[in-house]
């Protein structure tokens, strides 16, 4: 099967929003129920850690994982390097978290060829 990747640009955007803009397009993504592959441009991390809990993405993240299990092929995720170690293990945790597999590099077009890739399964 191969189907469109879709790309979710949260770069710019302070880190809250930014999450919880990618769990809102992966919602509406699962609500389809088609399958899905993305690339996520995520923002780089604050100078000064910080923010509402997350409590209430982890929540929106464990109502929408059914969803992306049955439907996702697969989410890379773009980000900078200097990204917090915490962030980096939740982006490169799979399927445990997200349900699908994930990857993460700091290249657009690698991330959009493994998306590919992942699309063509």
């Amino acid at each position: 099967m191969n189907m469109d990747v879709r790309q979710i640009d949260a770069t710019g955007l302070p880190m809250a929003e930014a999450q919880d803009l990618v769990l809102r397009e992966l919602r509406g993504l699962t609500e389809r129920a088609q399958p899905l592959a993305a690339v996520l441009l995520m923002p780089a991390p604050p100078q000064r850690p910080g923010g509402p809990p997350a409590t209430d993405r982890i929540r929106a993240l464990k109502e929408i994982r059914p969803g992306l299990t049955a439907h996702c092929r697969g989410l890379a995720f773009v980000a900078p390097a200097e990204i917090p170690a915490e962030r980096a293990k939740a982006i490169h945790s799979g399927d445990s978290l997200w349900g699908c597999p994930t990857t993460a590099t700091q290249d657009m077009a690698e991330a959009r060829s493994w998306a590919q890739s992942r699309s063509r399964r």
